[in-house]
């Protein structure tokens, strides 16, 4: 009997959070007599970044949250995004601020990002917000992780107990990602590319999340049979015609017949990121008062 996973419906579910969002921010814009805000900022001309900003702008303005966002030219000085950033901390109007990475070589990301208020960090990544998620404390979370964790409660998928692998150990997602399943009582390991036999390690996982980059790394070899597999990935591959397309980490047509449930790319991950960092400035402007 061949498996075929389930998929975890990424799409669907971000668009019925996003009428959540929606009907919510469209009470409280009555109540507050502003809706929320938040502040996208974008240096230089990545085609990737751009594409991934006018995705934010446009979920955006289909929840009804004011978009502040700001394009900069690619030799834009850390001094004057620090001003900018400066001036929207001090912006009752906006509620989220996040800074699209990656930035040209010349800019220290982490400065930057260490200039947003931790209240106004939509992104969660600010010291301050990850401390509290290391802490168990409630605070702004990582988008990506924490719409893996969405995505898991929204399939009835609970880590409790379970054996659950992140591949990667970056402080956008394979970090958070692994503390965030901690919280709900997974047993966890974090591998990376200095992990000697991959698919070992990655085997053992009843939960297995991939984050690294690297189009098509896990095969149907590498999974456990019934596992939950996310593939976080996203890379842009050109076919044997020339013509480019979106795979993910994952080898999908093999791993679909070994896993209980898969995350196709496009459709999966992706638009969940979006909707928590929605949900993030919807939380911020609610605390904010």
């Amino acid at each position: 009997m061949t498996l075929t996973a389930q998929l975890l419906d990424g799409k669907a579910l971000a668009q019925k959070m996003q009428a959540e969002l929606a009907e919510q921010v469209r009470v409280l814009q009555v109540q507050r007599g502003r809706p929320p805000g938040l502040a996208v900022l974008m240096v230089g001309d990545n085609p990737a970044s751009a594409a991934y900003v006018r995705n934010k702008e446009r979920a955006c303005t289909n929840v009804g949250i004011a978009s502040f966002g700001k394009h900069f030219p690619a030799d834009t000085t850390q001094t004057e995004l620090e001003a900018v950033i400066q001036s929207l901390n001090q912006d009752d109007r906006v509620d989220g601020i996040l800074v699209q990475l990656p930035l040209p070589d010349h800019l220290n990301a982490v400065a930057l990002l260490n200039q947003i208020l931790p209240e106004k960090d939509a992104d969660g990544l600010h010291p301050t917000n990850l401390g509290r998620l290391v802490r168990g404390e409630a605070g702004l979370r990582s988008c990506t992780p924490a719409g893996v964790m969405r995505l898991l409660q929204e399939y009835e998928i609970d880590p409790k107990g379970k054996q659950a692998v992140v591949i990667g150990r970056s402080i956008l997602v394979g970090k958070p990602q692994a503390l965030l399943l901690l919280e709900a009582n997974a047993t966890v390991t974090i591998a990376h590319s200095k992990t000697p036999d991959l698919g070992a390690i990655a085997r053992t996982a009843d939960i297995l999340i991939v984050a690294v980059g690297r189009p098509l790394l896990i095969t149907a070899e590498q999974v456990k049979p019934g596992a939950v597999v996310v593939d976080v990935g996203m890379n842009r591959i050109l076919d044997e015609t020339g013509k480019g397309r979106l795979v993910g980490d994952v080898d999908f047509n093999s791993v679909q017949s070994v896993a209980s449930f898969l995350t196709p790319v496009p459709g999966g991950v992706g638009p969940m990121t979006v909707t928590m960092l929605l949900q993030n400035t919807v939380q911020s402007y609610l605390q904010r008062g």
